[in-house]
């Protein structure tokens, strides 16, 4: 067994041979011209159902180093996209290759979430191996050099690489996971946003004038017109982390990923629902809720069966209403005594989630008795507060401890966090990590609250000491979500940090192979908001920064065909870069101009625009920008942007 520069056990080294991945083969070895020039090398391990590819750049364009991205999810060792709607976690070989680096993907086995398989094969084991054998790889292209590796990935994927980073040592000399989550975040960032939709959705005027409080040129105060019960749901998912501002797509949200580990908390802890609704000390036997008021259950018999997954089960009769995050109870035949979560119910036909039983779902067959229920639904809705973990450094749960720091709630015997982290990291998360790392979080992330990046940078602290700034760093990003802004109404909320990530990658790189320390972002963290400076010398980090002003303030009144004066102050902070980009978008729609507003790049650029408005109402007038290392205007990659708001409200 060796041991890491962190003095943490590990068995991955450099040097060392996985006794399942020590046969590597290539079936493919060729030259291709698309999307850019690049040979491309794919094969697998004998005896395992593990792929990998790599793609090369021309010899004149490679620099030393390769990029390697990972999912746990990835169905394919090709280059994305991965299945979740990710515009960063899709592998971009332009930018690889621009970078001079060549670029690695496993599908981690083809084994995720397999009981019977070591966690952590597809956890780092098989990316471990097939970036030790792409070394080999590029050796034979390039001749003989030690390729300097960097490994990254997104949520599920920033497990993976910190689960690498702490049990590998000498595979990879860098790492950036990105939008992260603690190593307890499943269920409970799920459950608490279910609760706080459930009951801020019970008045038709609750969540907009929330949404409305809190964009810019508002009132500031989300609580006005709430009464015990919303403000107290709101209050509760506020100190969990859930951002402020993420409430305006408040129409649109869901349970989020929920659906994908819905079905872990019923097998690990069967009993809780029962406890639910029977036992004190849970919110389905507290008389002041209206919890109770909400469960149905709807009989049916199957009709048919689709394979799947995801499994299609036709009923003879549907339920005629939303059962998203429902249960299918199995009454009858073979699959008696399942329950299966629900995505959706479309009509008469059920879709059970992607990650339900494959073999109970299998085994339901036409006539038999079913029943859709949602008391697992409603129970799992505040789960959050039977999961505290023991350290307050988890502190989005210390609204739950008492005085004496003990919890207030009953405790469940199984943390199902811990399971999930030990899934997708293939073990517990200490921050003792080998190598440097740049973690990259986003202020606008609904899925994995921006908090845990600071968590995870006390875990670091808490093992390496105060010197632990040698080797993690970390960058926040605001306005930007944990997926790419799809929809028009989040284009003109946020944006999308695939620009801050290629740089984030660029920069680890020169911080191994040159020295050169990022430039951490400063920030605070208060009632569990992640809270960072509106000045970018102070704010620091690699985002630009906009002060947007409508007639010299965030809201403006007018009348109808009123010219409305926009000015604009756009600064990158020391060192980051020149902003290279500007768009406006007048009516708040996510539709931005294609115009370059900028005339020449800038550390700080200054911007006016007038615009006049011919409809009466409130709008929002939207700044795009970009900054971009070098200044370069015209390069596509590591483009890092920002988005500004005021409101305007016309009479």
């Amino acid at each position: 067994m060796t041991t890491a520069a962190s003095d943490r056990p590990v068995t991955v080294t450099g040097d060392s041979v996985d006794p399942l991945f020590s046969e590597p083969y290539v079936e493919v070895n060729e030259l291709r011209q698309e999307p850019v020039p690049h040979r491309y090398v794919h094969g697998g391990f004998k005896g395992t159902e593990a792929r990998f590819s790599f793609y090369f750049p021309p010899e004149d364009q490679y620099q030393g180093r390769f990029f390697h991205n990972t999912y746990p999810m990835a169905v394919t060792s090709d280059i994305g996209p991965f299945p979740i709607e990710f515009e960063v976690a899709m592998g971009d070989l332009g930018f690889t290759i621009d970078s001079g680096a060549y670029y690695v993907q496993t599908n981690n086995g083809g084994v995720f979430r397999d009981p019977s398989v070591d966690p952590a094969v597809p956890a780092y084991r098989v990316n471990a191996a097939a970036a030790k054998y792409s070394r080999m790889v590029a050796a034979e292209v390039y001749g003989e050099h030690r390729p300097y590796g960097y490994l990254f990935g997104g949520s599920g994927g920033a497990y993976q690489t910190l689960g690498a980073a702490e049990n590998t040592s000498g595979v990879w000399d860098g790492f950036v996971p990105f939008v992260p989550g603690c190593d307890q975040a499943i269920p409970s960032m799920f459950t608490v946003r279910m609760h706080a939709l459930r009951v801020l959705r019970q008045r038709e005027n609750c969540l907009p004038g929330i949404a409305d409080a809190l964009d810019v040129g508002g009132s500031g105060d989300p609580y006005a017109g709430l009464d015990e019960e919303e403000a107290a749901a709101f209050r509760e998912v506020s100190l969990m982390g859930f951002p402020l501002r993420g409430w305006y797509d408040y129409a649109a949200m869901n349970s989020g990923y929920f659906a994908n580990i819905s079905g872990m908390i019923p097998a690990m802890d069967p009993s809780y629902v029962e406890d639910f609704w029977s036992k004190p000390g849970y919110l389905g036997t507290d008389p002041g809720s209206k919890i109770g008021d909400e469960r149905f259950k709807h009989d049916s018999a199957v009709a048919g069966v689709k394979g799947g997954p995801p499994f299609l089960i036709e009923l003879v009769d549907g339920p005629g209403r939303d059962c998203a995050d429902a249960h299918l109870l199995v009454l009858s035949g073979d699959a008696a005594g399942n329950s299966l979560p629900i995505k959706q119910v479309t009509g008469n036909t059920v879709e059970l989630i992607m990650t339900a039983d494959p073999v109970a779902a299998a085994a339901i067959g036409p006539g038999d008795s079913v029943r859709i229920d949602n008391d697992w639904t409603l129970a799992l809705q505040t789960y959050h507060r039977h999961q505290v973990p023991a350290d307050p450094k988890y502190y989005g749960w210390n609204q739950f401890r008492g005085e004496d720091g003990t919890p207030v709630y009953p405790q469940r015997g199984v943390l199902v966090g811990t399971a999930g982290t030990v899934n997708s990291a293939g073990s517990m998360l200490e921050g003792r990590h080998d190598g440097k790392m740049l973690m990259l979080a986003v202020l606008l992330d609904i899925d994995s609250f921006p908090w845990q990046a600071d968590w995870y940078k006390s875990q670091v602290k808490a093992a390496k000491g105060s010197d632990f700034g040698d080797n993690y760093a970390l960058y926040f990003v605001d306005n930007a979500h944990h997926e790419n802004p799809m929809r028009p109404i989040q284009r003109a909320h946020a944006i999308s940090y695939s620009g801050a990530l290629q740089q984030a990658l660029r920069d680890v790189a020169a911080w191994v192979e040159k020295g050169v320390h990022p430039s951490d972002t400063v920030y605070d963290v208060a009632d569990t908001q992640v809270v960072v400076s509106a000045k970018a010398a102070e704010r620091k980090g690699i985002q630009p920064v906009i002060d947007l002003k409508a007639n010299g303030g965030a809201r403006a009144e007018v009348t109808v065909g009123e010219p409305v004066k926009f000015t604009a102050t756009i600064e990158a902070p020391p060192g980051s870069g020149q902003v290279v980009s500007a768009q406006w978008d007048f009516e708040g729609a996510g539709e931005f101009s294609e115009n370059e507003e900028v005339a020449s790049p800038g550390a700080r650029v200054n911007m006016t625009a007038e615009h006049a408005y011919s409809q009466p109402g409130t709008h929002f007038a939207v700044l795009r920008v970009a900054s971009q290392r070098e200044g370069d205007m015209q390069t596509p990659y590591a483009r890092v942007q920002n988005i500004a708001r005021v409101r305007v409200v016309v009479s």
